[in-house]
């Protein structure tokens, strides 16, 4: 042990000056609006929804007025092209105007929210697409196999199928754009910056659900499907940083679902399918009469779809990154001398 010399003076030993980088006035600041990234996620969630409930608003106003004051609401007994389409792409538009809005307060490209133009309707989207039509047919090939579902003919011929073809095609994808974007765009983006990405997601996937619990003949067990769709589609969301591929799973699994076998959709059949079908046999295999999105083998060829991708796509390119920190924040850091 070797000699330190002596002690010094603790009575002349300057204190240590504070650490210039350290920001002085950040605790001060942060409150139940704001908090060190800025306003805090929810707030900016909520100002969403307020500006997307004012574009409803307005739109719905203007519609009123076109149709001149006439009550057009009508009881949805069959899906059709025209229909399902109008309705989700006014969905889209709402969604889209708030998301444009939002950017503009926050200083983002609107391509951070999840469907950057450049990569529309790309590789991916096509990759997605092909997976959903694969996945609903290996469903229904499931519960075929265990005799519950069969294919009895072809329900459209010639220009009609041409046409529908088509007119269902442009559908699905406006439906996958839509509820991709109302719920895995801005509100997912948001809540990742707020609370973590698979804390989201379950967030995410509960208000997907609840959403569609009042769909006409929807189940409890529909509803868990729904939920496992959600959450597949933040994988690859996830996984991909961006929404094609899960709008092109989405339009694929509905198109195959809706168009292609003509089996129901949370109850409700569908107008001018390809092929008509028949179910029989227990609703936890065919899912009853809300149609094969009820059945058990749905989340389990959810489950399989995702572990397959997961394991083959482990590099997470999903980027939320927390909006710029106030000004006032900025300033109250020291300058070094």
């Amino acid at each position: 042990m070797h000699d330190q010399g002596p002690l010094p003076d603790r009575s002349t030993v300057e204190p240590t000056a504070p650490n210039p980088q350290t920001p002085t006035g950040t605790i001060q600041q942060n409150s139940i609006f704001v908090g060190p990234n800025g306003l805090r996620a929810g707030w900016r969630l909520l100002i969403f929804v307020a500006v997307a409930c004012l574009v409803a608003f307005v739109l719905g106003l203007i519609l009123h007025f076109a149709a001149q004051g006439q009550n057009r609401a009508i009881a949805i007994s069959m899906l059709t092209p025209f229909g399902l389409g109008a309705s989700e792409a006014t969905v889209l538009l709402v969604a889209v105007i708030a998301a444009l809005v939002m950017a503009r307060i926050e200083h983002r490209p609107f391509g951070v929210y999840g469907l950057p133009l450049a990569r529309a309707l790309g590789k991916e989207f096509w990759q997605g697409a092909l997976m959903g039509f694969l996945a609903i047919s290996g469903t229904l090939l499931v519960i075929f196999s265990l005799h519950g579902f069969r294919i009895t003919g072809v329900a459209i011929h010639g220009t009609t199928l041409i046409a529908a073809t088509a007119a269902w095609s442009v559908t699905f994808l406006i439906v996958g754009l839509s509820e991709e974007f109302t719920f895995r765009g801005y509100p997912m983006f948001t809540l990742t910056t707020g609370m973590g990405f698979w804390p989201a997601a379950f967030v995410i996937a509960a208000l997907f659900a609840l959403a569609h619990a009042g769909n006409k003949g929807e189940t409890a067990f529909g509803l868990v499907s729904v939920a496992f769709f959600s959450l597949l589609f933040c994988l690859f969301l996830q996984r991909t940083g961006d929404l094609w591929l899960a709008v092109g799973f989405h339009a694929g699994w509905d198109w195959g679902q809706t168009f292609f076998y003509g089996v129901p959709d949370s109850g409700v059949l569908p107008y001018h399918n390809l092929l008509n079908s028949s179910f029989s046999g227990p609703t936890w295999l065919t899912g009853g009469s809300v149609g094969p999105e009820a059945s058990v083998f749905t989340p389990i060829a959810l489950a399989v779809v995702g572990i397959l991708f997961a394991r083959g796509n482990r590099e997470r390119r999903y980027q939320a990154v927390s909006v710029r920190r106030p000004r006032f924040e900025e300033n109250s850091v020291t300058s070094p001398s």
